[in-house]
């Protein structure tokens, strides 16, 4: 018994292991993707996205998703008539076009759906103690911060929607890095000059 619990202890670990390093992986992805390492891909996925949210702007949820997959079927029957009739010209038996797409595993581990339960789990209760606190006027100070937030809030859902909040955050979300980026590299270029000057003074 003690052998199976001892044994049963490094797997999960290893499991939870797994688990952390994957999310430390997507988050290393999502900030590569937002900071522009591979252009390419990031302005993939920021267009993808903007053209997303406007299209739900302008269109309703279901037409949005059923364009998204009409585009997506179109796309991948279209490649794969083309590849099987290359295959039957050629006489090669290459096989089907998506094989290494079709047997890559994208099954979710128990392990990582426990771990991200955890962590929401502790955002949702560090967010239902903000709000009991900030609602029954724990610090009066702080209620009135939000309730000045709220009046600035209820004047920018008159002039904005949700949907045009989002487009807005998408773009900020994408070009603010590659902004500060570009900027970045002017502003050393400006002080190098005076640490120069300042370098031969001294």
């Amino acid at each position: 018994m003690a052998d199976s619990t001892s044994s049963s202890c490094p797997d999960s670990r290893t499991s939870s292991n797994n688990s952390s390093s994957l999310l430390r992986e997507l988050t290393l992805s999502a900030l590569q993707l937002v900071q522009w390492k591979e252009p390419k891909k990031t302005a993939v996925v920021f267009g993808l996205s903007l053209l997303v949210l406007v299209s739900v702007a302008t269109l309703s949820v279901i037409s949005v998703v059923s364009y998204l997959l009409l585009t997506c079927l179109c796309v991948t029957i279209t490649f794969r008539v083309y590849k099987s009739v290359i295959q039957a010209v050629q006489k090669s038996d290459e096989g089907h076009p998506f094989r290494s797409l079709l047997d890559r595993d994208i099954s979710v581990s128990s392990e990582s759906v426990r771990l991200l339960a955890d962590q929401f789990l502790v955002h949702l209760n560090w967010f239902s103690g903000q709000t009991r606190r900030l609602l029954l006027v724990e610090d009066l100070v702080d209620s009135l911060k939000l309730a000045a937030v709220m009046w600035v809030m209820t004047y920018t859902g008159a002039i904005f929607n949700g949907v045009t909040i989002l487009i807005l955050a998408d773009i900020i979300f994408f070009t603010t890095p590659l902004i500060y980026r570009k900027k970045k590299v002017l502003i050393l270029q400006d002080r190098l000059p005076g640490a120069v000057k300042r370098t031969k003074v001294n």
